[in-house]
């Protein structure tokens, strides 16, 4: 813009040494008059000096576009490899999944079977159990009866030995005592 600027004055000065002198060449700077020459001088101006201003302003744009397309790419090759990373981590964490599912129904399986073993075994055990309380009891009841059997019997003979017994009996029944008790011995 400097450079313009120098080109007018100097270009000013100039068509002030022709006006004086009224004779050959000289610009004229009268807008209405001369529109043309001066748009062409500065179009040429503009031309010549903002073409390297424009040309690397666009230059600069063009580089930042492929540096940003450059790097659009690249994350998005990033992008696609994290994205096949975390599937294949999926993929990991579901066969991890229905590993842990198999072998938790295994283990329950394995648990079932099991509380229903020590179940069996407790029935049984308690089965025995009041298998041999109940037969306890029943010799318990058993006993008692044969005491009360004896203690009835004795009673009968002592009525009966009461109410008399002959001697030809009292000595049947010494006798079959006797003989009970040495066949015993």
């Amino acid at each position: 813009m400097e450079i313009f600027l120098l080109l007018m004055a100097e270009a000013s000065a100039v068509n002030a040494e022709l006006a004086e002198g009224n004779h050959g060449f000289g610009l004229n700077f009268d807008i209405l008059e001369t529109n043309l020459i001066n748009l062409v001088i500065i179009i040429g101006v503009l031309f010549f000096f903002g073409r390297k201003v424009v040309g690397k302003t666009l230059s600069d744009r063009r580089e930042r576009i492929e540096t940003a397309i450059v790097n659009a790419q690249k994350r998005a090759t990033d992008a696609k490899a994290a994205l096949e990373e975390q599937q294949q981590k999926l993929a990991q964490a579901q066969a991890e999944a229905e590993k842990i599912r198999n072998n938790a129904q295994e283990n329950a399986k394995v648990a079932r079977e099991k509380i229903l073993a020590t179940a069996a075994t407790d029935v049984e055990r308690m089965k025995e159990t009041a298998s041999q309380d109940l037969n306890a009891e029943r010799d318990r009841a058993i006993a008692q009866l044969r005491q009360r059997v004896v203690a009835m019997a004795l009673e009968k003979v002592e009525s009966q030995l009461q109410t008399g017994v002959d001697s030809d009996t009292q000595q049947k029944l010494i006798d079959r005592s006797i003989a009970l008790l040495g066949g015993r011995s």
